[in-house]
This record gives C-alpha cells, structure tokens and sequence, in this order.
C-alpha cells in the first residue's frame, strides 16, 4: 500500500531550475545583486537585469533530496500561477501537472499555452518515491519572460563583485596593491587632494617584477596606465578602462565574426592582478581600492577538491579560478587579445564549467552561437556535435539538439567526403552552397590540427609550434578523426531525438570512415598513424585523437598507446585536453598523472611558477610571443580531474546513470565534489597502490551508479558498506552497482 503522506525522509525538492537556470529569481543592479523583487520591476526606475525566460514552452528541473539510500522519484506535481498568493493557497490559474508518473527530474517542458511576454511567473514541486513517500512542496520559485519570446538559451546578465587587496606595499612614492589573482574588471579609488592641483598616476597589469607592476611584460600580458586628476577634497573615482582596438573591432578577422562585446552596463574591462598607484602622498587604506570584476554568476563552493598533491591541487585552483575569471563576456572567448568566440575553446570551457559549478545555460548559449558564427578550423567546426553531445548528457535536456538538429548534420562536414570515404578541404568540394550550410563567412576553411603550427596554416611561425612537425597533406589523420567521432555522435543525437533512418545512416557511415581511416593511416609495423595518406611522418596528434575518439583497432591499442607516450607533452595546452582523454581511455593513468604534475616548462605548474593566476594559452611565452595570460582553454585539468582521474561521467543523459572509475595511480588520497545537475557527486579515497583502495561516495537521490575500483591484485577481497561483494572483473577494474546515498567500497589484496 502506498503511504501519500509527507514524510522526514523525503525533503522537499530543491534547487529549482526553469530553463536550466536556478535563480531565475535574482535582480540585479548594474551587474550587483539587489534586494528588488521581480514583482517590483514594472515600477522600477533603476537601470536591472534580470535572467529572461525566452522558451514560451520552458523546462522545468529540482533537485531530489532524500534521507534513505537507493532513492528513486517516480513521481511528481507542478503547479504553476500568475501571483506568489495563488500559489501559496494551492490555486494553480495556470498549470497544474497533477501527479505524473515519471522519474524524470532535470528536464519537464510545459506543455500548455505559450508563456506571455514580459511577465512574472510562479512555481513549485512536489515529488512521490519509490520507498512510498510524498514531499512537501518546494519553495515557490519565480521567473520572468523575455519580451521577445524567440525560444534561445535564457541566460543570467553579467555580474559585479567588489574585489579587495589581499596585500599592499607602500613604497617611495607610490603603493603597491595585490588582488591576489588576476580578474577581467574596472577600477575605483578613493583619493583626496588638499587644493585640487594634484595627479596621480594608475597603473594596471598582470605582471610583476621586483614589486612592481611589469610595464614592459611581453607577449599579449596586459598592462595600461592612467592619468587620474584629481579635485579637492575626498572622492571616489571611477576608472575608465580604454577600450582595445584588436578586441573590439568588428569582423577584423579571417572567420568574419565580431568579437563579443560587453553590455552598456558594465562598460569596458580589462584583466589585472596588480594595481600601482603612483604620484599621490595620501595614505591608502584597503577599503580605497576596488576591483570591480565582472564575471557570470559563479558558484564558489560548488565544486571542491583536495589531494595528496600539492602540484595537483595548484593546479586544479588555477584552473577552477580561470573558468571564473574568463566568464567575463557571458560568452566563452578565446581570451582578452581577440574576445572570439572559438569551437575548441568551448569544449574546454564546457567541459571545465561543467566540473566547477552546476552551470548550463553559458556553454549551450556559445554553441549555439558559434552553430551560426563558426570560425575557420575544419576540426573546429566538426567539434560542435562533441559540444552538443556534452550538452545533453550533462543536462537531459535535448531541447538544443531538436533545434539545431539540421545545422548539426551539416557539421559533420560529409559534403566534403572523397571516393576514399575520406574527407578533404584541399579538393575543391568547399563551395558557395557548403559555406551557407554550416553558416560560414570567411574565404575557406583549413586544416589547423594544433595551434600555433608551423604549417601552411600558421601564420605564427614559433618554435616551430604545437603540432609535433605535423605534415599537412590533402587528407588530414587528425581531421577525419574528428569526422569519424562527429557521425558518431550524429548517429546518437538522431537516436534521441528519435529519427532512426537517420541514427542507422550515421552510424554506417561512421562505421566506414574508421575502417577506411585504419586502412589508410595506421602503420602496423610502427605502432602509430600518419599524418596524412601521402607522408610517412607520424606526429603525436595523428595518434592522440584516434585513441581519444576509440578508433584504435584492440591488437594496436599498446602498441599506439606507447607511440604517444613516447612523444611527451609535443602539443599545445589545447592538444593536451585531448592527449590525457587518450591516455586514461586507454588505463595509461600512471604517465597522465605525470603529465598533470609536472614541473617541466611544459605544464601547468610552469604557468603558475610564470606569475599567472589565469591559464596561459601556451606552456610558455617562448611557445606563443603574442600569448594571453588568461585563457581557459588551458584549464583543461578542471575536467580531466573530475571526469577521468576520478572518472565520474554520465551514463545516461543528465546523470541518471553514473559511472565512477576512479584511476589514481599512484596518488595516495584526494577528495572530490562534483555539482551535477542531480545534486553533489562526492568521492574521496585512500590508494596504498598494489595492496589496498579504499573509496567512499555520495552519489544524488535519483540517480544509480557504476562503481568501478582498480584491480589492486588478481586475489582480492572486496566489500560495500562493510558487506563482503564478489563483483566483477572487467579488465583492470572490479564493478560493482549502487543506488543513491552513502557508500564506503574497500578492495584489498588476499
């Protein structure tokens, strides 16, 4: 008999989301969090912003709370009204769900009439379980609609957060302020001058040098001054930041695309760590100098991790950081010397974002920009299907996937394909009707592999480049290696979305490129690919992305495996994203973690050991002279840390199924919390390598678990939750299954 009464055991939902944002509710200021109210906005005079709702049939998604383990929801009631009132009193004028059967948590579309524009609306939930509990209801939840209800990705305004010193020097003539990290902002000060003849003089940059700011810090570093008059008495001074020629101008570029630029009511920034306040006697206080950064509404302490590392922890609080620092447009760029919007930087972006904080609507708003701004890389273009694959299984919604279900077929750039079932841009297929098909505006699109390069593609001729001397011929290994995962990505978005010709086309057709790509590549008798069909040369990169993308036929796995360690860390910090997805693919654990601890030139820690506090977009200055000290798409360890050291990944869209295979190596202990769009995944274990793995986990309500644990020995002895388990033994791990809350899994050797 099923008990309907609420219960203790089953809290109300939480963390309500209406088109995947969770605080629809929010007003804010210029860019500072207010105290006003959404219903308070038809008679607001100040300057607000808000997150509209431009979905007139939106998608509604919590978070289940439970206090009993194995939580399954298998039902729940929306109600929805016009007045906070209405609702409160359980009058629900204009939808109410009645109680569905469903477990489905994370992505409920409306289904009634369209929303109206420009108008305030109320929700709450409540939910049933599979233990015969009823919630109560949430709290009531409120959004607003857009005014212009065109069905795009709703996404929050920019924020302002006032910033302070974490360190000042006074020197002769001049203080010394440090922010402690580096951030996109603006700049305010409060001076005084006795008679209103005095000037001071403001320094802003990203490098130091002997306690100073460094003026002359080479390559795209930021610095700039000011010349700041100052009139009597005390006042508080708003700096405006120079706009910058190179990142504002609009389609001053070979993909003819416009740089994002910022909202009016943020104005101008600029991206700093260090302020030098000279020419001015007055004494400076803390409270005298403001850092007002600008970034996208950012969750702190979403995400958390820890280790017995002290390299790998740097790391990770470099990478956590950049993903915040560089949200600054609300869109993901390329950093502050370009502020494009890049394919292969948005991969990163996402999958890093993703990791720190439960956010969606950023990566889902730049795919679908870049679906109709697409920039000149062939292997660019292809990763938008990797893109929007991300999208749906971290967040079960495939309301992207329907919409940008044709524009996604084009990218899988077959109108390109040759006799050889390979594709090519250098054999003149690329015409007027191909460009408008993926949105194109720039003369061509050409093979980039890594970047910078030295090939006929770079024209940043440095050292000699990321691309490990690879050979560009007419049929490119590490572009059909894109080719291939894009179909077969295609094949599973035409699956979702329900078109089977489609998913058996797609996934035939991919079936035919890895076979013509092994038969057309691969050198047996070395162990590796080659760049092309007409070179010999095998670069780190014409191995890395088939072993990425699972191509590598199981007899050659070691042996390519091997290939790849051989080369190091021969590609840039884009390629390495790539490099260590290959590496723990194939169990290679041990050497990645080499790679993310490294203290060479060549890592993570270099950048650090730099002075930068963003991720570079190169190992080193010496690798790109013109490079940008705050590019994210460096941050690559933000995800590989979640997704493959501790192996947490989705099994099934929006993390109804999760998998966790952690492969420490020989990492003695690390904690990690991971926001998924369920709720926290948390996991910390203890790794005596070879003699015993301990591991526990706290996995959401509403979700169940792979739980895969390193074969410490081939006699072992395992226990859940203190129970004696068999489990099954799948190569290098022991599976076992799990339901929802608290579990401590210990493998040891007999």
């Amino acid at each position: 008999m099923e008990f309907t009464g609420e219960s203790d055991l089953l809290p109300a939902p939480v963390s309500l989301t209406t088109e995947m944002l969770e605080h629809t509710d929010r007003v804010f200021l210029d860019g500072y969090l207010s105290s006003m109210q959404l219903s308070e906005l038809s008679t607001a005079v100040e300057r607000y912003q808000v997150a509209e709702i431009r979905n007139p049939n939106p998608h509604f998604g919590w978070v289940v709370q439970s206090r009993m383990p194995g939580t399954v929801q298998t039902a729940y009631q929306i109600m929805l009204a016009s007045t906070r009132l209405k609702l409160q009193n359980n009058e629900p004028d204009i939808w109410d769900s009645g109680k569905v059967q469903s477990d489905n948590s994370v992505s409920i579309r409306y289904p009634g009439e369209a929303f109206s524009p420009a108008k305030v609306y109320y929700w709450k939930v409540r939910i049933w379980d599979n233990h015969g509990l009823a919630s109560p209801f949430s709290e009531i939840k409120s959004f607003i609609t857009a005014a212009g209800m065109d069905g795009k990705t709703s996404f929050y305004p920019l924020q302002i957060t006032d910033e302070y010193a974490v360190k000042m020097l006074k020197g002769q003539n001049y203080s010394f302020i440090d922010f402690g990290k580096a951030a996109f902002g603006k700049l305010k000060v409060t001076l005084t001058s006795e008679n209103g003849n005095d000037t001071a003089i403001i320094h802003l940059g990203e490098a130091s040098q002997n306690g100073r700011i460094n003026r002359r810090p080479g390559a795209t570093i930021r610095y700039d001054k000011y010349v700041l008059p100052l009139a009597a008495g005390t006042h508080t001074y708003a700096l405006k930041i120079r706009p910058d020629t190179k990142n504002t101008a609009r389609k001053a570029n070979e993909s003819l695309v416009d740089p994002v630029f910022m909202p009016a009511f943020t104005g101008e920034v600029f991206p700093f760590r260090y302020c030098e306040i000279e020419n001015y006697s007055g004494t400076i206080s803390t409270g005298d100098v403001v850092r007002q950064t600008v970034h996208y509404p950012f969750n702190d302490r979403a995400a958390a991790f820890h280790s017995s590392d002290t390299v790998l922890n740097q790391v990770w609080e470099l990478c956590k950081h950049s993903i915040r620092a560089t949200s600054f447009a609300g869109t993901y760029v390329d950093g502050d010397r370009e502020r494009i919007a890049y394919e292969a930087d948005a991969l990163i972006n996402q999958l890093s974002h993703y990791a720190v904080d439960r956010e969606y609507a950023m990566a889902r708003r730049t795919h679908e920009y870049l679906l109709k701004n697409p920039t000149w890389p062939t292997e660019w273009n292809l990763q938008s299907l990797l893109i929007a694959w991300n999208d749906y299984m971290y967040t079960g919604n495939d309301a992207s996937l329907k919409r940008s279900y044709e524009d996604l077929k084009a990218k899988t750039l077959m109108d390109l394909k040759e006799d050889n079932g390979l594709i090519s841009t250098r054999t003149g297929r690329m015409n007027e009707a191909f460009f408008r098909s993926i949105h194109f505006r720039g003369k061509s699109l050409r093979d980039i592999v890594d970047w910078p390069q030295s090939g006929t593609t770079g024209t940043e001729k440095e050292n000699p480049g990321e691309a490990d001397g690879f050979v560009f011929t007419p049929f490119n290994a590490v572009v059909n290696a894109y080719h291939y995962e894009a179909l077969k990505i295609m094949s599973r978005i035409a699956g979702v979305i329900g078109n089977s010709a489609d998913q058996k086309f797609y996934a035939a057709e991919s079936e035919k490129v890895k076979r013509q790509f092994n038969r057309l590549f691969l050198d047996a008798g070395r162990g590796c690919y080659r760049d092309g069909i007409d070179t010999l040369h095998a670069s780190l990169h014409a191995s890395m992305f088939p072993l990425a993308f699972g191509m590598v036929p199981p007899k050659y796995m070691k042996p390519v495996t091997e290939f790849i360690k051989s080369r190091g860390m021969a590609c840039s910090v884009y390629g390495s994203q790539f490099l260590l997805d290959a590496l723990y693919d194939a169990h290679e654990a041990e050497y990645a973690l080499q790679l993310l601890t490294s203290v060479s030139e060549r890592s993570w820690y270099n950048m650090i050991r730099s002075g930068s506090t963003i991720t570079m977009e190169a190992w080193d200055n010496k690798y790109k002279p013109n490079q940008d000290w705050n590019h994210a798409w460096g941050a690559a360890p933000a995800n590989i840390i979640t997704r493959k050291l501790f192996g947490i990944e989705p099994l099934e869209a929006g993390f109804r199924k999760i998998r966790i295979q952690p492969q420490p190596a020989d990492l003695h202990h690390a904690t990690l919390t991971f926001p998924s769009v369920r709720g926290e995944v948390e996991v910390s274990f203890v790794n005596e390598q070879g003699h015993f793995f301990s591991m526990q986990t706290v996995t959401p309500a509403n979700t169940e678990t792979e739980i895969w644990l390193p074969l410490v020995d081939k006699k072992y002895h395992l226990e859940v939750n203190g129970k004696v388990q068999k489990g099954k033994v799948t190569g290098q791990f022991v599976k076992v299954m799990a339901g929802s809350g608290k579990y401590t899994f210990l493998i040891r050797k007999k």
